[in-house]
């Protein structure tokens, strides 16, 4: 996405406007709090504090780098003194914390890097440039520890400001330029310090953090908001569709059977994935938690006469066997250039008796999950074979009525599909947004 540049020396236009406004983004909070922004005093300080555009300085410059060392995960106990390991800045922190996850003993602190209030915690070292030198500023109110692979920025700056700084574009190019390795990115503290670094009056750096929280706050609440909607939405689908699949054998006259009785099953192909190949090669992982076959991640097979006898077909359902997977099932649609592979079981339905969707949707419900998960074997790794999948007991109304369920359900599954691509797409673009506004709210002219 391209960012303007916008500055702070007097250009007479506000840095956020109403028109800055991404199109098909902004939701009515944001937008109100944008136009909010539209009269926020920044451009009025940036003109009353330096005319003339920012300073920037290397991090060197602007304080103090401490560099950690040692502090294992293997030294966390219970409580003791607070403690910020390097790998959970990229897992577990934001750009800010008052508190810490993980705590050592004051044995083990009197050994590592202090940090006090106010100090950014800086990665040195990670598998990707993303993560390389990302940085929490610790804002409680006690002194805490860090160990290897991080580095301490003493300083006399607004630390949520600098924090903000090193998620920019700016930042991002700066510490490609200092990066080395490969597998391992390193980034050493000498390097880091010759980062350059906008260096705005302490007013401008609070008034920018104060609109980035309020900004960072509306993401976390709209998050929040667009999973419980979805989640809602998928215990509404499963409400029906349990309720579609269950029949009284009395009333309903529907015959109880064994998958046993009405299907036939394969196990797949034993052999090793590949980059390319003639065939996509449909493995245990490829099934998504809600019964589909994953687009991305595909691996291949040769064609071979062998892996001929493993071509999936149009109706073809595919069930894990074994592992955390165990029992995930996927329906197959339209013939396919695929094989599966060993983790796999083929269910082949005997069509005259029950359409390959029908099954797909009851293996789905809850009463497909309670029998499951009752009949999985628990001694070691769950074993779902084809002697448990056959002891499964589902309904077996006739045809008509099978073609009517399974067009409700269709209908109810592409809505949530629908949802679960639109939701996750809104927030997404949400946060586009606000990553648009954060490198605008800090790109500065620089001083002459």
């Amino acid at each position: 996405m391209d960012t303007p540049a916008t500055t702070g020396s007097g250009n007479g236009g506000s840095r956020l406007s109403g028109g800055d406004l991404l199109p098909g983004v902004a939701g009515e909070r944001t937008a109100i709090f944008l136009r909010k922004c539209a009269m926020s005093r920044i451009d009025d300080l940036l003109r009353q504090h330096c005319p003339n555009g920012i300073e920037f300085r290397p991090i060197g410059e602007i304080g103090e780098l401490v560099r950690g060392n040692g502090m294992p995960r293997s030294d966390f106990v219970d409580s003791g003194v607070g403690c910020i390991h390097y790998g959970q800045v990229y897992m577990n922190y934001g750009t800010w914390a008052t508190e810490t996850l993980s705590f050592v003993s004051e044995q083990t602190a009197a050994k590592l890097a202090k940090v006090n209030p106010g100090d950014l915690v800086i990665t040195n070292t990670s598998e990707n440039l993303d993560d390389v030198c990302k940085a929490v500023a610790w804002m409680g109110d006690s002194q805490i520890v860090t160990g290897g692979h991080a580095t301490v920025l003493k300083h006399a700056q607004d630390p949520r400001f600098l924090s903000y700084y090193t998620q920019t574009p700016e930042f991002h190019a700066q510490k490609r330029r200092f990066a080395n390795g490969t597998k391992v990115i390193d980034v050493s503290a000498k390097n880091l310090a010759k980062i350059r670094v906008p260096v705005p009056p302490i007013e401008v750096q609070a008034e920018i953090v104060r609109v980035l929280d309020v900004f960072q706050s509306l993401e976390v609440e709209l998050e929040v908001e667009l999973e419980a909607e979805l989640e809602s939405r998928r215990r509404q689908y499963a409400h029906y569709r349990d309720s579609l699949l269950t029949f009284d054998d009395s009333r309903e006259r529907v015959r109880w059977v064994t998958l046993a009785e009405i299907a036939k099953f394969t196990y797949g192909y034993t052999a090793t994935a590949q980059e390319v190949g003639d065939l996509r090669f449909v493995r245990i992982t490829d099934i998504s938690d809600d019964g589909r076959i994953r687009a991305s991640g595909a691996k291949y097979v040769d064609a071979t006469p062998e892996a001929e006898r493993y071509r999936l077909r149009d109706g073809d359902v595919l069930v894990a066997r074994t592992g955390a997977s165990y029992g995930k099932t996927a329906l197959v649609t339209g013939d396919t250039q695929a094989a599966f592979a060993s983790f796999l079981i083929r269910i082949g339905v005997d069509r005259k008796l029950m359409r390959p969707s029908f099954l797909w949707h009851f293996a789905q419900s809850g009463s497909y999950w309670s029998q499951a998960d009752a009949l999985v074997s628990v001694g070691g790794q769950p074993q779902f074979n084809a002697n448990v999948l056959g002891r499964i007991r589902l309904p077996l109304p006739d045809l008509l009525v099978q073609d009517g369920v399974v067009a409700v359900l269709d209908k109810f599954d592409a809505l949530v599909a629908d949802l679960s691509v639109g939701l996750p797409a809104e927030l997404v673009a949400r946060r586009q947004q606000y990553e648009y506004y954060r490198d605008r709210l800090l790109t500065f002219e620089e001083a002459a």
